[in-house]
């Protein structure tokens, strides 16, 4: 059975430092706007963001474990660490929180790396994490400038931005992160 909001809030609040949740809150209050601004169900926008970082807390091993116990995308565990959360989260909405709605899932599932045929809801948690107002990093005003015009927009400012950063310190970059940048491209 799923949970009410109120005791999502209060069960996910938990599980990170408060600047985490402070970042929640601002993911929260962005969703709901973009659903509002561009037609998705601000109802599983706010959703979904109260628990896209549910697992971003959970020790390196724990999210390892359950991605391999659970039958989930292992490709990840040969890429960064940063991106295990995500799926680990999606998993653990289903199954901890009673959250059955698959768009709902899937928006917490690619709010890291995004994914090649995003849907409405999937785009609008992907750009209200890059956005949020507690959000201070170089480009992130372009990134909200975009997001004002077009959820594509936004979003493939958002994934320049990391692509950007990820080229500058010599890291792999996801490949489905510039799958999904392309696609959006395309979109345009």
């Amino acid at each position: 059975m799923a949970l009410s909001r109120e005791e999502l809030i209060q069960a996910v609040s938990g599980q990170m430092p408060e600047k985490r949740w402070k970042h929640t809150l601002g993911v929260m209050q962005s969703a709901v706007y973009l659903a509002g601004k561009y037609g998705a169900d601000p109802v599983k926008a706010d959703l979904a963001a109260i628990l896209h970082d549910v697992a971003k807390y959970w020790p390196v091993s724990e999210l390892e474990a359950v991605i391999r116990d659970n039958g989930l995308n292992e490709d990840l565990l040969q890429h960064d660490k940063q991106l295990w959360h995500s799926e680990v989260g999606a998993f653990v909405a289903q199954r901890d929180y009673g959250i059955d709605d698959l768009e709902i899932i899937n928006a917490i599932r690619w709010h890291t790396s995004g994914r090649v045929g995003m849907s409405l809801l999937d785009k609008v948690v992907c750009l209200a994490d890059y956005i949020e107002p507690g959000r201070d990093f170089p480009g992130v005003d372009r990134i909200r400038e975009q997001a004002e015009h077009s959820l594509e927009e936004g979003l493939i400012a958002g994934f320049d931005s990391t692509i950007s950063l990820l080229l500058s310190q010599r890291r792999v970059i996801y490949p489905l992160t510039m799958f999904a940048r392309n696609d959006l491209i395309t979109q345009l």
